[in-house]
């Protein structure tokens, strides 16, 4: 029989596990060193630099996710209670990485998503799909959120992107769309591009010090487009200030999700950041994120890359 001590390790070695379990590439990519000159050569990126920064979240702060979700949703203050009770049984913050210190390299971020104007270039230069999906297509995904309907506005019509929409980000394309488009874009620039690492995108969104939003650890309703503020659609990119980042990085919380480097299950599914333009405060913390299989295409998920080397 186990003593409770063995029972103790075992218990701790098992969390341990789960917190990082699905975590199978990713890891910042070993290059020549990134200088701040570097990202100013290059028209919209951002110098991220090295060495250490807060990451994940504690119990503390997942317990005020909650809260402020619950506080987003409900239309009358006597409802919280009971939504906060709901979404604590869902576990929807649950599988966050525990709150730790990271130590990363430096690196350029982009300044914004990919737009649907970027986009365009590289459809018309290569051919490769437009964005869009099928009902069938859409259906077969398995995570909704939306009916097709509410997809419809956002199909390209051949390589043309919804109308008056070019500063917008781009949706509709999965993680195999945007690697290859990194590809593509590096060949045009003469540079090496690459979507961010999960690592890399928290720390770019909340700093060093580990507050939980762009703009610091008290959630503000007007700081981004979210379910209660904003279209309750897209919005063009760096339309809301107070998202921010401190390294001058826009719509690093709310508007939409972005795809990372960082793969799970096998290399399966991909990790994405941030929060969309339909979701509750809770979600639009750095250190939130989930998994989806890599193929998923979804009007709430966009991109933006990394300037790996020159």
């Amino acid at each position: 029989m186990a003593t409770p001590m063995r029972r103790r390790w075992s218990l701790l070695s098992l969390l341990l596990l789960l917190s990082c379990q699905d975590i199978t590439s990713g890891s910042t990519p070993t290059t020549s060193e990134i200088t701040q000159a570097i990202c100013e050569a290059h028209a919209g990126f951002t110098f991220v630099g090295g060495g250490e920064f807060i990451a994940g979240s504690d119990r503390t702060e997942r317990d005020y996710a909650y809260r402020i979700s619950a506080e987003g949703f409900a239309d009358n203050p006597e409802d919280v209670a009971a939504a906060e009770a709901g979404y604590l049984r869902r576990g929807w913050f649950e599988r966050e990485s525990v709150r730790q210190t990271v130590n990363l390299s430096s690196f350029c971020m982009g300044k914004n998503l990919i737009t649907n104007a970027d986009y365009q270039a590289f459809v018309q230069a290569t051919g490769h799909r437009s964005p869009g999906i099928s009902a069938e297509e859409y259906q077969e995904q398995g995570f909704l959120v939306h009916d097709y309907g509410e997809v419809v506005p956002y199909l390209w019509q051949e390589e043309q992107y919804p109308v008056g929409e070019d500063n917008y980000p781009v949706v509709l394309v999965s993680y195999e769309d945007v690697v290859t488009y990194a590809e593509w874009r590096s060949g045009q620039d003469g540079v090496r591009y690459r979507l961010p690492t999960r690592w890399e995108w928290e720390k770019a969104a909340r700093g060093t010090d580990g507050h939980y939003f762009p703009w610091g650890s008290e959630w503000r309703d007007d700081g981004t487009n979210w379910a209660k503020h904003g279209p309750y659609g897209t919005s063009e990119v760096g339309a809301y200030p107070l998202s921010q980042s401190s390294y001058g990085i826009e719509d690093m919380a709310g508007n939409v999700f972005e795809y990372t480097s960082t793969l799970t299950r096998g290399e399966s599914k991909v990790v994405l950041k941030g929060c969309s333009w339909d979701d509750y405060p809770g979600f639009c913390r750095a250190a939130y994120q989930h998994d989806r299989p890599v193929d998923s295409r979804h009007i709430l998920f966009g991109f933006r890359l990394v300037l790996e080397s020159s």
